[in-house]
């Protein structure tokens, strides 16, 4: 296996791809991984399944903060942001940027409770207008946290969160985006949190669901073709992957960007805000080296696919999605690293030209001007020899290597250096593996 580096070809800005779902504090405060977050410098945390299932009465959701529909949204009294209000500053106080969900958490049950269409969307709208002048102008003793993103539903295709026909959903987006859009013009809106594309790659645990996949796929084109007849805003189009294949990611992030340009969308930004592994014993897959390797070949599959922001699920470590922490002490998992390897590319800011001859093995490389960072997937369960080419080196320098792999979590295991006269390196590679090389 070869990557080739070209170090005098700065390509594009590295874009804020290692976010995730919740966090940094859980289960009522009692759990935190704030220095964690720093760590990894997570840049944007999304608020959808909150503290599910054990809190989601108390936080973010329309019906935990506005709990009597009945109520008058104008009066600061129908609200309760108190614990809404301490999540929001623990993820601020981590670094990183809230990035909110309008609407509700999934509900699995049998028995619904929040997941029908509201049954007066203006009022609705209002509400959650109410709610982002609480978080951002300090309505109702609230904050100014400037929260840019603010996604309106998630996954309304499905009965498990939303209970409704289609064009009361479509409804509900255009009052929410209305309202909130006219009285603060600067903040990103957008939606639906699309449950995504699956018709466009094989799935053979998913074939006799075709049919659904490919209702997915027209409700999303009928939702643009909405917004756009309406002239409604969308700052922004959310979408969703649960695959085991990275390539896969990219083909589903070409897919969206092509469908946002050929409405008119442009400028629409892609922002792919829950994705993980998805098969056979994928819970316990998730956190080992196989899943360190799948996390850093799809952040490099966004990176080159277009995808604009992401945000993983799931940080919170009771939710069997959680792939990046342990769940009965909160360490990192191996799944946890390559979110910190690629804030080093992340901070760096410029990617470079990164050519792989296979396709088993993805990278994306940025520098700062000094220093080159490069990110590695190798998805192969057998140990490889991994040759590092750089072109347009002008003079000697040096390297290190940090892997996590069966073998390793975030360990220096090469350090050497690249010689104008023979520009090469060679490290191996331990069965599934994520990389993170400084040169210089």
């Amino acid at each position: 296996m070869q990557l080739t580096i070209d170090l005098s070809s700065s390509r594009d800005t590295v874009r804020p791809l290692h976010g995730v779902n919740n966090g940094p504090k859980y289960n009522g405060f009692y759990r935190d991984a704030s220095q964690l977050f720093r760590d990894a410098g997570i840049p944007l945390v999304r608020l959808h399944d909150t503290e599910y299932p054990f809190g989601s009465g108390a936080f973010v959701d329309i019906p935990c903060i506005f709990k009597n529909f009945d109520a008058d949204e104008n009066d600061p009294a129908s609200y309760d942001f108190s614990q809404t209000d301490l999540y929001l500053q623990a993820i601020v106080d981590a670094g990183a940027k809230p990035f909110y969900r309008l609407g509700v958490s999934i509900e699995h049950t049998p028995v619904k409770r929040n997941v029908y269409a509201p049954r007066d969307p203006e009022k609705w709208a209002r509400i959650c207008e109410h709610i982002v002048r609480h978080y951002n102008d300090g309505w109702a003793d609230g904050k100014h946290l400037g929260i840019e993103y603010w996604e309106i539903w998630n996954e309304p295709e499905q009965t498990a969160m939303w209970i409704g026909t289609k064009e009361q959903f479509f409804a509900l987006y255009a009052a929410a985006a209305r309202v909130i859009k006219a009285a603060h013009p600067d903040v990103k809106l957008g939606g639906y949190g699309s449950c995504g594309f699956y018709t466009l790659t094989r799935h053979s645990d998913r074939e006799s669901t075709n049919e659904t996949w490919a209702y997915f796929k027209t409700y999303a084109e009928d939702f643009l073709k909405f917004v756009r007849e309406n002239n409604l805003p969308l700052d922004f189009f959310s979408w969703h992957i649960y695959d085991e294949d990275p390539a896969h990611v990219g083909i589903h992030a070409r897919f969206v960007r092509k469908l946002l340009d050929d409405n008119g969308f442009r400028k629409t930004e892609s922002i792919l805000d829950e994705w993980n592994l998805s098969g056979k014993d994928m819970f316990e897959r998730m956190n080992g080296a196989e899943g360190a390797a799948h996390v850093a070949g799809v952040l490099c599959q966004m990176q080159q696919n277009a995808v604009d922001a992401a945000t993983y699920y799931d940080s919170q470590p009771l939710l069997p999605y959680c792939g990046i922490f342990k769940m009965t002490t909160l360490e990192p998992t191996k799944a946890y690293y390559p979110f910190k390897y690629w804030n080093a590319l992340y901070t760096a800011g410029q990617t470079l030209a990164c050519v792989s001859d296979d396709p088993e093995l993805r990278a994306v490389a940025a520098t700062d001007g000094k220093k080159v960072y490069v990110i590695v997937s190798v998805r192969k369960p057998t140990d490889e020899l991994l040759t590092v080419k750089l072109e347009g080196l002008s003079e000697k320098c040096a390297f290190t290597v940090r892997a996590t792999d069966a073998a390793h979590d975030d360990t220096q295991v090469e350090q050497g250096h690249f010689y104008t006269e023979y520009p090469f390196a060679r490290i191996i590679t331990v069965g599934y593996s994520a990389l993170l090389i400084e040169i210089g």
